[in-house]
């Protein structure tokens, strides 16, 4: 059986940088097939037999890196990992030498580092090699990938999903912005600690977006103005990767974005879902995390799926 997938129009730019660049026919194509891919995991004709993808992690990382390692091998490919200490960035090699050199061997790059997204987008330029951002400072676009995927696992159909975020508006935050917005009809409410939120120029993007297929995206401070109508509640840890708070007194700004079972019991019929990794007794409560209506797990699960997806569509022939 061909199990060959034929992708729309891919963007101009070679790879994943940012969910607000794809189209939201697009977005919907690739949480669909992450559906797939979740379902089935042989369900492809390994599109990337003979294919190098370098994984690029400065990060910490258990799940995306995982997940693109594994999908990589899955798809057919070799995946060649970096660490932190691997490259000769760290001896002064420039981020364009070191882009051509990649490109020059490798067919995708998938990275996580501790720089801007605009180093992503560079390295894909110099080396006109196919990156996926698997995590900046300012977006975490696969996670938003998996995050619509489960959603679309579990309602089928997300049109019309009402998600209240709780706590920093972080990167995670960033992409769910952009992603539901794709979504048509869809309601996504930030609360955030004032100082906290998710950027307003993002915010602006998102709701522009939002405004061609009759979503909504809002942010508030507290949680006493949260939509009546709520189908997921969605938290992350209140220390991203690879950030620092300023203020040694961030904790009592984030102590009322606590997600536990009184804050749930507002919206009997939503569920929870959480990025991980999760620390318990600080965003959420290990009652929330493990119990009946947790959807945590299968997110991490859907990772794989989701990253199988994005390789796939990152990796196709362009004419």
């Amino acid at each position: 059986m061909d199990n060959h997938h034929a992708w729309p129009g891919a963007v101009p730019e070679q790879g994943l940088f940012s969910l607000a660049d794809l189209e939201p026919a697009l977005i919907k194509e690739l949480t669909t097939r992450s559906v797939d891919l979740f379902q089935d995991r042989n369900g492809h004709d390994r599109p990337l037999e003979g294919q190098a993808v370098g994984v690029l992690f400065t990060k910490t990382s258990t799940r995306t890196r995982t997940a693109f390692t594994v999908g990589a091998t899955r798809l057919g490919g070799t995946a060649v990992p970096f660490g932190p200490h691997d490259l000769q960035l760290n001896t002064g090699e420039t981020l364009e030498d070191t882009g051509r050199v990649l490109g020059s061997m490798l067919d995708a790059l998938v990275a996580r580092t501790s720089g801007p997204l605009d180093e992503l987008r560079m390295l894909s330029r110099q080396g006109h090699l196919p990156v996926v951002n698997a995590m900046a400072a300012q977006e975490h676009p696969s996670q938003g990938v998996c995050d619509l995927a489960t959603l679309r696992h579990v309602f089928g159909d997300p049109t019309g999903v009402r998600l209240l975020y709780v706590g920093e508006g972080n990167n995670t935050a960033v992409a769910l912005a952009h992603g539901l917005a794709a979504v048509p009809d869809a309601r996504v409410t930030f609360a955030t600690p004032a100082g906290y939120g998710v950027p307003e120029s993002e915010l602006r993007v998102a709701a522009r977006r939002a405004e061609g297929v009759g979503a909504a995206v809002e942010q508030i401070h507290d949680l006493a103005f949260a939509p009546k109508d709520v189908d997921v509640i969605y938290t992350t840890r209140w220390q991203t990767t690879g950030t620092h708070k300023t203020d040694p007194a961030w904790r009592e700004a984030f102590r009322p974005f606590h997600v536990d079972g009184t804050l749930l019991k507002r919206w009997p019929r939503a569920v929870f879902m959480h990025d991980l990794p999760a620390h318990r007794g600080e965003e959420v409560t290990g009652e929330v995390l493990d119990g009946a209506r947790s959807l945590a797990w299968t997110q991490a699960s859907m990772k794989l799926a989701s990253a199988m997806a994005i390789l796939e569509w990152t990796t196709m022939p362009r004419s």
